[in-house]
């Protein structure tokens, strides 16, 4: 399974594709940040990003889609604008009929470090470790978008399987 993650935000959005399933080992495809600039109208910063995530989607390709689940912050502006950026991702992968998920930043955080309250050096650490990568991906938003892509693999990724094989079977979930 190809995963892209999502990690969303108007100035840096991560994004990872990882390729992988349970048990087995994960291999790092592509890792990088979508950037717009602060100083462009809200409008144009959405056009940028959804141009730089459709443009990935061509280049790589993914089975799902992993979107980390917007939660409160005391910044009601950040708020604002990580939902824009994370509904843009929502959109550019149901656009293509892919699976899209959207996983917390714990469920991520635990996934990859086994800690839901683990810090952004333990989580890009174990991200290095589990994509048996040379040096950490950097900044965090890649790291960050590649645990998602990472814990959709190892969670969601399974039940999406089960589900497939259900529909192929003849029987819904019940």
């Amino acid at each position: 399974m190809r995963v892209l993650g999502v990690d969303p935000g108007l100035t840096r959005c991560g994004v990872g594709v990882v390729d992988g399933a349970p048990g087995a080992p994960l291999k790092l495809v592509s890792v990088g940040v979508i950037r717009t600039s602060p100083g462009d109208e809200i409008g144009v910063r959405l056009i940028g990003l959804e141009r730089g995530l459709e443009e990935l989607l061509d280049a790589v390709h993914p089975d799902a889609v992993a979107v980390e689940r917007v939660f409160s912050q005391h910044n009601v502006t950040t708020v604002i604008g990580t939902a824009q950026a994370g509904a843009i991702a929502i959109a550019c992968g149901a656009r293509r009929g892919l699976p899209v998920a959207l996983h917390t930043p714990s469920e991520a955080k635990a996934a990859v470090t086994g800690n839901g309250r683990a810090d952004k050096a333990q989580v890009t650490a174990m991200v290095t470790r589990l994509l048996r990568l040379d040096a950490p991906p950097k900044p965090a938003d890649a790291a960050d978008a590649l645990a998602l892509a990472i814990c959709h693999v190892w969670r969601g990724g399974a039940q999406a399987r089960i589900e497939a094989a259900r529909i192929r079977q003849g029987r819904t979930r019940q």
